[in-house]
């Protein structure tokens, strides 16, 4: 497991996420578990910006609309949170965006909507 990109930094933000979601539970907005996971981070030290706006590019202009992340964590992870029954694949489709337009690396996925919180690892080469 040491092999994985940015390994202790996405330990780190799951162990956060999981402190949220034992402590709420599942059935709340989104909105919710950004609000916990910002005070779940200030007290852990992790340095986070919360929607942190990106431009997006199509051949060599920016697009007037930009999009909003919900959280970069550690200047170099996307974090997008969903409050859903599932993690499908216009979730994941969404963060690959998002990965590519930031020209991070590393995308999570982190679903508050069930019983157990579950989430993706996803990789942008």
């Amino acid at each position: 497991m040491s092999g994985l990109l940015f390994n202790q930094e996405v330990y780190d933000i799951i162990g956060a996420c999981m402190d949220v979601h034992n402590e709420l539970g599942h059935g709340f907005l989104e909105v919710v578990y950004g609000d916990a996971l910002m005070i779940e981070f200030e007290k852990r030290g992790i340095p986070f910006n919360r929607e942190q706006k990106f431009e997006i590019g199509y051949k060599g202009q920016v697009l007037a609309h930009q999009y909003y992340t919900d959280f970069v964590v550690f200047d170099k992870i996307i974090l997008e949170l969903k409050a859903a029954s599932y993690i499908v694949d216009e979730h994941i489709a969404q963060t690959l965006n998002y990965v590519k337009a930031s020209n991070l690396q590393l995308g999570l996925i982190v679903n508050f909507g069930r019983e157990k919180m579950e989430y993706k690892r996803l990789i942008y080469s």
